[in-house]
């Protein structure tokens, strides 16, 4: 059964608690919102902009580039819950590495880090990744550059 399947949690709940966490933790800005086909959390801490972003589920499918997702508009519901529950888990999760110096923040948040243009290191990286696995390169630094 998937992490938090159950829960009663409503969305705006769960986003008080990232909101709460990530201010003990010092944030310094905080946004949530949608955007398109996507829920976000963005926060500024270290001197770095973090956002967080997932596709949010829609009555009868989830909206692209998710397959389809039949179910009723409760289950939609309850499936919204859950993925708010888990990013508050997920960050929560990382800051608790951090402040126990199992890892680093950028080790920790590397891929949600935002880079000057708005993309994450994500964005940049996860792509160069699977195509220097496809053609046996290394990607060039930040989307910058040659090999």
């Amino acid at each position: 059964m998937a992490f938090a399947a159950n829960t009663s949690v409503a969305p705006e709940r769960s986003q008080a608690e990232i909101r709460k966490l990530i201010a003990k933790y010092r944030a310094t800005d905080f946004a949530i919102g949608e955007t398109g086909n996507k829920a976000v959390v963005m926060f500024q801490m270290n001197d770095r902009r973090v956002k967080f972003s997932f596709d949010i589920p829609i009555q009868g499918k989830w909206r692209e580039p998710k397959k389809n997702y039949i179910g009723s508009e409760k289950s939609v519901e309850q499936e919204i819950r859950r993925l708010w529950r888990c990013l508050l888990l997920s960050i929560k999760s990382k800051l608790e590495c951090v402040e126990s110096k199992i890892s680093t923040f950028e080790e920790e948040f590397l891929s949600h880090i935002v880079v000057p243009g708005g993309r994450t290191m994500g964005e940049i990286a996860i792509p160069q990744l699977k195509e220097s696995y496809e053609n046996n390169t290394m990607p060039p630094l930040l989307g910058y550059g040659q090999d």
